[in-house]
């Protein structure tokens, strides 16, 4: 079986950090990173089936968030990839 972006989660976090790397290099801000990641995150979160226990984390902790938490959550997860 093929694996794809969305069904591991090192992939995953890889191709999200390719996403932020470049977003920084066309000189996007931080608050629009993280902008465009909360609306990213919502987006997966209300359309999209987590594929693996990461993803089933993230999304509990998603839905369990107000607006701010759910802003957090993006944030922190632009600040991890952009770490790797």
């Amino acid at each position: 079986m093929a694996t794809t972006v969305l069904t591991v989660f090192d992939k995953w976090k890889q191709f999200l950090g390719e996403k932020v790397d470049q977003a920084e290099r066309v000189g996007m801000s931080d608050d629009m990173i993280s902008k465009v990641a909360f609306h990213i995150g919502d987006f997966l979160a209300n359309k999209v089936d987590p594929q693996n226990v990461e993803e089933h984390v993230i999304k509990q902790l998603w839905d369990a968030g107000n607006e701010e938490e759910k802003r957090v959550i993006a944030r922190l997860m632009v600040k991890m990839v952009d770490k790797d």
